[in-house]
């Protein structure tokens, strides 16, 4: 009997934390496990960058790329499972163009990853940049969860 307990406890604790997990996971046809996303990244940066009447892609004098340049800022975009990656991109965005460093962070499922987003939050108040998070509503999709930019992975299926 003392060993069963421990059975049952795996059983039901497996699907929980598939139900809590913030991220979805796929394998890509060379075998790598990654996160999965509907869209793509430049999908969500088109949009929000032609809203803020900003550059993409800004090619920087080391050959970095700003996803988008504003008159204000220097904007990285990230999903949220790298959102500690889009600081120091961000950072060093801001450094190189004199523009004031930004993070938008797209967040696929809100109510799991908006912790993400609460950690940038935190670490910009001391460090003094901008942060802002989009999800798919950005995007418009239509009936069939397909967005308008023709690259966009979801459009390939």
């Amino acid at each position: 009997m003392s060993k069963i307990i421990p059975v049952i406890l795996v059983f039901i604790t497996i699907p929980i934390l598939a139900i809590a997990a913030p991220f979805e996971y796929e394998i890509c046809n060379l075998g790598w496990q990654h996160v999965h996303h509907d869209h793509n990244e430049e999908s969500y940066q088109k949009i929000w960058c032609k809203q803020h009447n900003g550059i993409m892609e800004y090619e920087n004098e080391d050959f970095t790329r700003v996803d988008c340049l504003t008159p204000v800022h220097a904007v990285e975009f990230d999903f949220a499972n790298k959102w500690h990656e889009s600081i120091g991109q961000a950072l060093h965005y801001g450094t190189v163009t004199g523009k004031k460093p930004m993070v938008v962070l797209i967040l696929d499922n809100p109510k799991k990853q908006m912790v993400y987003f609460k950690r940038i939050q935190k670490i910009s108040e001391k460090f003094n940049f901008d942060v802002e998070f989009v999800t798919n509503d950005i995007l418009k999709l239509d009936a069939k969860g397909k967005c308008n930019n023709k690259q966009c992975k979801c459009n390939k299926k």
